[in-house]
């Protein structure tokens, strides 16, 4: 019973065929291959606008460090909540990549900034005050660390307050699919639409091998340049880009993404469902996706332990679980079966 990570889950079948597939003669290399340029029409289709440039990384800290260094200067700010990935999780990447660029962070319930939070840190902003880090930069994360998702309207109300304080607004996209397919809204209204300038379009978690996507919208297009040469210069231009550019194909075509994220967001809520049967265990948090946070009695986490069931204790107190597109459903049985047991 293995809900450790949705990133230990196997690559979907298709992508292994596209990446086969992309396995013949020559093609041109750093991303001038033509499955590179079908995956940019992709998202042409899929986020409903041509307005867009693309480049492709093969991890999720690499993806977020590059898209900030292009927005966040080495004497700015980038304002996130407390629990952020690139906060959390990054061994200081976004610093790095900006060359010195500070993380200002935030509080908020469910790794969501506090509206009022944002709203003081955005009004105090003083850059004729050669003391402070002035922010320049708003990233949200959905799904945030805590599996929540934010809706359209949040997205859309804290991108407009950062733009109205001339910020630029990134997403953490690492589950975004996820978010989609729990909210139910589309690409575009969760993205530029809402105010977002660039997102870090995670495929990883939900069904590639190694796969994420950093889109340029509108204004941000003119950084595409630096982009490159930031890539290049942190060792992030893979000479054979059709090889992750026909992974992304492969999740993109179809919309198998977004079908791997609902599957793997119904498994959550199964264990979800279960856990809450259960005396004395409390979700952390709502359930928005595919990971559950919860808070165990007594000895019960040691229990699970034992009988060899994968999570983790989280920060807080709870104890993550997260499932997969390609979580048995033996699992799940299995483990109603040792809840009804321990308890």
């Amino acid at each position: 019973m293995d809900f450790s990570s949705d990133t230990s889950s196997p690559a979907h079948p298709r992508v292994i065929e596209a990446i086969s597939a992309a396995n013949t003669g020559n093609a041109a290399s750093y991303g001038g291959d033509a499955i590179t340029a079908r995956v940019r029409a992709l998202l042409v289709e899929i986020f409903e606008t041509g307005d867009l440039d693309i480049w492709m990384c093969a991890s999720g800290t690499a993806s977020n460090a590059l898209a900030l260094s292009v927005m966040c200067s080495p004497t700015g700010a980038i304002l996130c909540h407390e629990e952020a990935h690139i906060e959390r999780d990054e061994r200081g990447a976004p610093e790095f990549f900006t060359g010195g660029g500070k993380l200002r962070l935030l509080p908020g319930h469910g790794a969501q900034i506090d509206e009022q939070a944002l709203r003081a840190a955005l009004a105090g902003i003083d850059r004729s005050f050669v003391h402070e880090t002035p922010a320049e930069v708003l990233s949200l994360t959905n799904l945030t660390e805590c599996g929540t998702a934010y809706t359209v309207d949040q997205i859309t109300e804290y991108a407009a307050l950062a733009i109205a304080a001339d910020l630029t607004v990134h997403l953490d996209g690492a589950r975004l699919a996820n978010a989609l397919a729990s909210t139910g809204a589309s690409p575009a209204q969760m993205t530029w639409k809402a105010g977002i300038d660039v997102l870090t379009l995670g495929l990883t978690k939900t069904g590639a091998i190694g796969c994420e996507i950093i889109i340029l919208f509108g204004k941000m297009r003119g950084k595409y340049a630096e982009l490159q040469a930031r890539a290049k210069r942190a060792g992030h231009m893979p000479a054979k880009m059709r090889f992750l550019a026909a992974q992304a194909k492969a999740m993109l075509k179809d919309g198998l993404w977004l079908e791997l994220a609902g599957q793997a967001n119904t498994n959550a809520r199964k264990l979800a469902d279960i856990l809450c049967t259960v005396p004395d265990v409390k979700l952390a948090y709502l359930t928005d996706g595919n990971e559950v946070f919860a808070i165990l009695p007594g000895t019960m986490a040691a229990q699970m332990d034992r009988a060899g069931v994968k999570f983790y204790p989280w920060p807080g107190g709870s104890h993550r679980f997260v499932c997969s597109w390609t979580t048995p459903a033996d699992d799940i049985k299995a483990f109603k079966v040792l809840m009804a047991e321990i308890q």
